[in-house]
């Protein structure tokens, strides 16, 4: 293992070898071959634990149809890729359909040479042969009693996307209307001791709605829940397909009475480009200013994974300047490492609107 082992979300596998034995398109059955029952029942602690399956296979795309058309096996794996193309290539995609990091990605493959060539266009993908994968269950991220009820139930809700992007597909109106339709209800209020693991959480594992990538740990998070020097405000959402629980947060020192410094703004990526993140910040921003506060500081950690929420930031007015004495905790040399602050000042203009599909409730702090 790698020390990645906490970001992890996805587990890829390969089939030929590795999820059966044998090659399928040299099979002369119109059907698959047989699963490996110890492979399955692998696939299914992991989503016990909160780890999506997909699969990631280079043979004919014949046997992806053969694979959604078995229930028991569709419903095991979400985005399943099955062409001639780069195992690397197809993890990219799998990526981007699912809104996670390659970082948070697991590859299970037979073939060395399938590892090492997605070792080598992917270095942050850990890559494992089918024998090494049962070590998965023996991580401590994975270890059920430190996961939040939010990512134990990572599979479920993934379900529940899948079933909104169905609908969505169905609908017939244009996206606003359709997001109207869906009935989102957002939910601000500030952070209780009980939130402090998925804040936690978050503040480690989501990557693109996430400003600056800094790490805090739980008993950090306990602190500044309790800390009258900090603000922490949690986000929580629902729709018409069910409830998606803790899903942001800003972390806020007011570090003095006109400043706000916004060490940490995140949002599960779930939950991205449904407008959540922009009613967020606008009520965060909203509350500066009634509070009279002057600049609102955050760092950002530059990189790829979070350009979507650099270009909220740039809507919402803040400019970049250049940071000092910052560390993300991240990984230096990975070219995301750079922090820059980003800051917004009330009297520079008014802020957007906010979505209009989106009903906001806001808890006060008694």
């Amino acid at each position: 293992m790698t020390g990645r082992e906490s970001l992890i979300k996805c587990v890829v596998w390969d089939l030929d070898n590795t999820m059966w034995d044998g090659i399928a398109v040299e099979s002369r059955d119109a059907a698959l071959p047989a699963m490996k029952p110890e492979v399955l029942g692998l696939v299914d602690r992991l989503a016990g634990r909160g780890v999506l399956s997909s699969i990631s296979s280079r043979s004919d795309p014949s046997i992806l149809a053969l694979l959604k058309a078995d229930p028991k096996l569709a419903g095991r794996f979400f985005a399943p890729r099955v062409a001639w193309q780069d195992k690397s290539e197809s993890l990219r995609s799998i990526a981007e359909e699912l809104g996670i990091g390659l970082a948070s990605m697991v590859l299970v493959d037979d073939s060395p040479y399938e590892r090492a060539e997605v070792r080598s266009a992917l270095p942050q993908v850990l890559t494992l042969a089918p024998e090494e994968a049962g070590a998965l269950l023996d991580l401590p991220a994975l270890d059920p009693s430190r996961m939040t009820a939010e990512s134990l139930d990572r599979v479920g809700r993934y379900r529940e996307e899948e079933r909104r992007k169905e609908a969505e597909g169905a609908f017939a109106g244009s996206r606003e209307d359709f997001l109207r339709w869906c009935g989102m209800r957002v939910r601000v209020s500030p952070a209780r001791q009980d939130d402090a693991p998925r804040i936690a959480e978050m503040a480690a594992r989501t990557h693109r709605l996430n400003s600056s990538g800094i790490v805090l740990d739980l008993e950090r998070v306990r602190s500044l829940i309790d800390d009258p020097r900090w603000f922490v405000p949690v986000v929580e959402l629902s729709d018409r397909f069910g409830d998606y629980g803790l899903v942001g947060t800003a972390v806020t020192e007011l570090s003095a009475p006109d400043v706000w410094d916004v060490q940490l703004f995140t949002l599960s990526c779930r939950v991205a480009g449904r407008g959540v993140s922009e009613v967020f910040l606008h009520w965060l921003l909203g509350q500066a200013r009634t509070a009279g506060a002057g600049p609102v500081r955050t760092p950002v950690r530059i990189g790829e994974a979070n350009l979507e929420l650099r270009l909220l930031l740039r809507r919402f007015g803040f400019r970049a300047e250049p940071a000092s004495g910052l560390s993300p905790g991240g990984a230096p040399g990975t070219g995301e490492d750079r922090l820059v602050t980003f800051t917004y000042r009330p009297a520079d203009g008014p802020l957007p609107d906010p979505p209009g599909w989106i009903d906001l409730e806001v808890e006060v702090k008694s």
